[in-house]
């Protein structure tokens, strides 16, 4: 054996073999003289990771038996990332204790969606450079920022607003792009991959041919963007430029079919455009796209369907997939399975049509959290907010009488809350809004650890509103979280003010350090000159002047006599006569009208007091009786007497 690995070692120092096919042949040929020497073996493995055969490295370490394992750790590693199993390859980089395995370790994490442990890694491994590029590192740590957003963990994220660095390379500005683009910042998203477009097109260290690998992912974003601005003119013109089938990232090249297919502004083929999205993602592998990414074109997939009629499979596969998950929950997949669920039983119908539709699907799913809102959300839209509220309440109130600890972290969870208390506000009953954040801040006080995202924004919006109100237990109530969230975050300043809002007295020092001293704010503030330069106005454009707001001074001057337009003057207009005070009057109203012929005389009599009637009066109102009728009538019943009997 250490005749052939004499002959190997002497092989390598004597040639200088720049192929890696004819390393792989040297290493086959001393293999099958010794098929156990590690050196061989070591040496195929590498030459096999050279040419990206990363399946067969794979095999050819694994063949090797644990000696070769241990001795190519950091190889075996990264041959498994590459090969798609980076969790078998995160495990193994974590037992090295070298550089070269935390770097394998964050881009296994990184791919298995463990981004925290990604940001951590990429962290440490900032803090000393040694041989790193620092510039590498930026480009990794922002492509993780971004995923952290995405995933929903962006208070994990290292920076929140792009720097200037981030704007020096297209690598760094396509991060940016894409943690503006996962916060809902679409407009700064469009503007940072313009500039990574323009840096990659200005770059002198690629090819033209590296160049237009660079920009087609770019392009994608570009068009993703668009669309969901609603640019869809631009994002189909932009769309026709990208070539799909030259995308080597098989998730990629799926995901820019089905943004040229959403970004056409053309109604197409319902069928064709459902046979391109609803590709199954188990195909894509090992370039599966992350987990948001399936959820969307999950959902892409079911409204191609639903486009496509198929409304009662759409329902069977959405209701399959529902019960595969807990009861309630909150989970974004499962309750976006509840809304797609909603739709299908639906049938592309809105308002009152579709509650007709949906309400019964609530009986046999009472705890829905998705399927729930879908139904508030319909409610709001036809204008029902108090049956929004009505229906919700139903569903907090179940949530509350459970005893497991799962179904009240539900109840109180912001989004839930958040939605309540809206429509609380919207039908002015701020105090029902205010108890319902009172309990749910006394809720997630008592579970330190096990907080869900969204938490420290709802405990801060809680204490905001509880300053309002009267009640003393919510006034102490908004100084103990506020007091908690700032031993949390002493930097926090929004925790701070409110400690002050809430107990001025019992602020202490160490609480309001992060405040701005109320000295320096007011040292540039003259409040005489103030008080003299009276109500303080909005700010103008140059040469633009605005007419003061004070009242001006009473004009003592005679006014002069307006004269009358001769076209308003009547032409029997005498001005030496007084004009009929009641000119304004109906004719009929007036004191002097006097009604001609015989039914104006019987009508003007009717109107006199105490006045009757004559007979000549056709069509008058007849009289009123005088008392002798009356009286007479009230004797003998007003009938006609009968005749008596004789006889008697």
């Amino acid at each position: 054996m250490s005749s052939s690995v004499q002959s190997l070692a002497t092989l390598l120092k004597q040639t200088d073999i720049e192929d890696h096919e004819e390393v792989i042949r040297a290493a086959d040929a001393t293999l099958k003289q010794s098929k156990g020497d590690l050196e061989a073996q070591h040496v195929k493995a590498v030459a096999l990771l050279k040419l990206d055969r990363y399946g067969d490295a794979v095999k050819a370490i694994e063949a090797g038996g644990a000696k070769l394992k241990d001795r190519a750790r950091l190889e075996y590693a990264y041959a498994l990332y590459k090969d798609g199993k980076s969790a078998e390859a995160a495990e193994i980089a974590r037992e090295g204790s070298e550089r070269g395995y935390t770097h394998v370790e964050a881009q296994a994490s990184y791919r298995t969606e463990n981004f925290a442990r990604a940001a951590e890694l990429y962290q440490s491994l900032a803090s000393d450079l040694e041989d790193d590029a620092e510039a590498d590192l930026r480009i990794n740590s922002g492509a993780v920022d971004a995923q952290l957003e995405w995933s929903g963990q962006g208070e994990l994220a290292r920076s929140k607003k792009p720097g200037r660095a981030d704007l020096e390379a297209f690598e760094t500005a396509y991060n940016a792009a894409c943690g503006c683009i996962a916060r809902g910042e679409l407009g700064q998203g469009e503007v940072l991959l313009k500039r990574a477009r323009d840096l990659c097109n200005a770059s002198e260290d690629l090819s033209d041919e590296d160049k237009q690998a660079e920009l087609l992912p770019i392009t994608v974003q570009q068009v993703y963007v668009l669309s969901r601005l609603g640019r869809l003119e631009e994002a189909e013109t932009l769309s026709k430029n990208v070539d799909a089938r030259g995308i080597p990232d098989a998730s990629t090249r799926h995901i820019a079919q089905v943004n040229s297919t959403v970004a056409s502004s053309s109604e197409g083929n319902p069928y064709l455009a459902q046979r391109i999205v609803s590709k199954d993602l188990d195909t894509l592998k090992p370039d599966y796209p992350f987990q948001f990414q399936a959820v969307v074109l999950s959902r892409n997939r079911y409204s191609s369907d639903l486009q496509s009629l198929k409304f009662g499979g759409t329902a069977d596969s959405t209701k399959a997939s529902i019960s595969k998950y807990p009861s309630p929950n909150t989970d974004v997949v499962c309750n976006g399975l509840s809304v797609v669920n909603a739709a299908a039983h639906a049938r592309r119908q809105a308002g009152k049509e579709a509650l007709k539709q949906i309400l019964p699907v609530l009986e046999k799913r009472p705890t829905d959290v998705g399927l729930v809102l879908t139904i508030v959300q319909l409610y709001v839209s036809s204008g029902n907010a108090g049956s929004a509220i009505t229906l919700l309440e139903g569903l907090l109130r179940r949530l509350e009488q459970s005893v497991k600890e799962a179904d009240l972290d539900v109840r109180y969870a912001p989004g839930l809350v958040g939605t309540i208390v809206s429509l609380y506000h919207s039908q002015g009953r701020r105090g029902h809004g205010q108890r319902e954040l009172a309990k749910a801040a006394t809720h997630w006080r008592r579970k330190t650890k096990e907080r869900p995202a969204g938490v420290v924004q709802l405990l801060k919006a809680a204490g905001s509103a509880l300053l309002e109100s009267s009640a003393p237990d919510h006034q102490k109530l908004a100084t103990e979280t506020f007091t908690e969230l700032h031993n949390i975050d002493p930097e926090d300043r929004y925790t701070a003010a409110g400690i002050i809002a809430a107990s001025p007295q019992s602020a202490t020092s160490s609480q309001t350090s992060s405040l701005t001293a109320i000295d320096r704010l007011i040292s540039g503030v003259d409040a005489a000159s103030l008080e003299s330069d009276g109500l303080a106005q909005p700010p103008t454009a140059p040469g633009v002047t605005i007419a003061s707001r004070k009242r001006p001074a009473e004009d003592t001057k005679p006014r002069k006599a307006k004269k009358t337009r001769p076209s308003r003057i009547p032409k029997d207009y005498d001005p030496s006569k007084t004009p009929d005070p009641e000119r304004w009057l109906p004719l009929r109203d007036r004191s002097t009208y006097r009604p001609k012929g015989k039914k104006g005389k019987a009508r003007a009599n009717l109107l006199s007091q105490g006045a009757a009637p004559t007979g000549e009066s056709d069509g008058s109102r007849p009289g009123t009786p005088g008392g002798e009728v009356v009286k007479a009538k009230q004797q003998g019943g007003g009938g006609a007497k009968k005749k008596k009997k004789g006889g008697r």
